[in-house]
């Protein structure tokens, strides 16, 4: 999966959204950031064990964010832009498997956001989302400050997750650590999704209608009693595992708690899922395929699960069956971004070259700076022997970051066959700085004509 950084991702959504007219429509008018509050997650030392973001949508208190910011915390404290800090008072709902909680603020007046329509929303609509990065919070005592970042992009798409019965928005619009629990608004800056999932190529928004109908909970509960029910929640047993994985990096405290919670349920598909993660990462290849496996069997419609195992039998050799699989990903998930790559690599892969360019140029329309997507739809392009376009999609490639020796060469055979002995020639030297020691690049080298 390739790596981009958040400034790059955000650059490129806003230079889409420039190119289609999205953007000076879309910022007609500033999201209301008095609203949205860092939320600072303690322990019964005082001690903070996370950050979030949350958003007011009650003048009186009502705020929303993600479930898994609360996990074993005793207290959350709400802080505004203006430096005001609220303590939450009491939980008026939460949502473990769909990942909301519904809190209330120290009595006061605050300022909302409003709430849009996420049963509206389609693919290619405009998505922004605001949140507090948790690697720019800063404490100084008993106080805490951070400055709300907003990222832009578009929906990808509203489709089921590891849980077929409801579904998430898919979105391009980054959601950097920290983000959890903040707001995705539409054009007109009306919330239709609360940030839940962040990763490098996908991010996913908890549609806001999910959460709707409970704005208005009264009751309630305090931090001692969520903490009591969650002693013996597989849920929070899965965000704690999730925690020391992702956040903590710490491979053996999140398998503990994996395979404890599927001791109790083997059909758990998120512990499965980042169980897979942590085997992948301790060279388990194996059982990583096993798990994946595991996950298609119970629920044949998890595009992540079907587009890493196709990828898994893609190395293995198994190409059909990777076909079938990043097939599957994508009827589930049309604009999937990563199996759509993948798909077309591999019939590139089968010589099925006509079948793959189509697959390639929507991811790229996708992903304009997507540089292996490039070099992929050059290959095809080289192996029907259209020489002009393949240059021009190895060019592009270049252009944005790739940089390895099959790339060059494939440039260089390339330039070759076009008759440009001048750009082959810089091919082998650029082959050369690589690898110096390569024999044959000093024979074609040598084979040139002179300059």
């Amino acid at each position: 999966m390739k790596k981009i950084s958040l400034k790059k991702i955000i650059l490129f959504a806003i230079g889409s959204l420039l190119f289609s007219g999205w953007y000076s429509q879309a910022l007609a008018h500033e999201v209301n950031k008095s609203a949205i509050a860092l939320l600072i997650s303690k322990d019964k030392s005082g001690a903070t064990i996370s950050t979030g973001t949350g958003f007011v949508v009650r003048p009186k208190g009502t705020l929303l964010t993600n479930y898994h910011v609360l996990v074993d915390a005793v207290s959350v404290d709400a802080i505004f832009s203006n430096g005001v800090t609220a303590p939450v008072e009491k939980i008026l709902k939460v949502d473990r498997i769909k990942d909301f909680a519904v809190l209330k603020l120290k009595e006061g007046f605050y300022s909302t956001l409003e709430i849009g329509d996420s049963r509206d929303i389609r693919a290619y609509d405009y998505a922004s989302a605001l949140g507090f990065l948790s690697q720019n919070v800063e404490e100084e005592g008993n106080r805490a400050r951070g400055k709300i970042l907003q990222t832009f992009g578009f929906v990808l798409g509203v489709h089921p997750q590891a849980y077929p019965d409801f579904s998430y928005l898919y979105t391009t619009t980054p959601f950097g650590p920290g983000f959890s629990g903040g707001p995705v608004v539409d054009k007109n800056n009306k919330v239709v999704g609360i940030a839940t999932i962040e990763g490098k190529a996908i991010n996913l928004a908890l549609p806001i209608h999910e959460a709707q109908p409970f704005l208005d909970a009264t009751g309630g509960m305090t931090f001692e009693k969520l903490i009591q029910e969650d002693r013996d929640s597989k849920e929070a047993m899965y965000y704690r595992g999730n925690f020391a994985l992702y956040a903590k990096g710490d491979l053996d405290k999140a398998a503990t708690y994996f395979q404890n919670i599927l001791k109790e349920n083997p059909e758990f598909v998120l512990a499965l899922y980042d169980m897979a993660v942590v085997r992948r990462d301790q060279g388990s290849i194996e059982q990583t395929v096993a798990d994946y496996e595991k996950i298609i069997a119970i629920n044949p419609n998890f595009p992540e699960a079907l587009s890493n195992l196709g990828s898994y039998y893609f190395r293995s050799g198994k190409l059909d069956q990777a076909v079938t699989l990043f097939q599957n990903a994508v009827k589930v998930y049309p604009n999937f971004i990563q199996a759509l790559s993948n798909l077309g690599a591999t019939l590139n892969k089968l010589n099925r070259h006509n079948e793959a360019i189509p697959h390639l140029k929507k991811t790229i329309t996708l992903d304009p700076e997507f540089g292996i997507a490039y070099y992929n739809l050059g290959n095809s392009y080289f192996a029907l022997n259209q020489l002009q376009e393949a240059q021009k999609s190895y060019n592009q490639s270049v252009s944005l970051g790739v940089d390895f020796l099959s790339l060059h060469w494939k440039l260089y055979e390339t330039t070759l066959r076009l008759g440009k002995y001048m750009e082959a020639r810089k091919q082998l030297n650029i082959i050369l700085q690589i690898d110096p020691e390569s024999e044959k690049a000093k024979q074609e080298l040598a084979k040139l004509p002179k300059p």
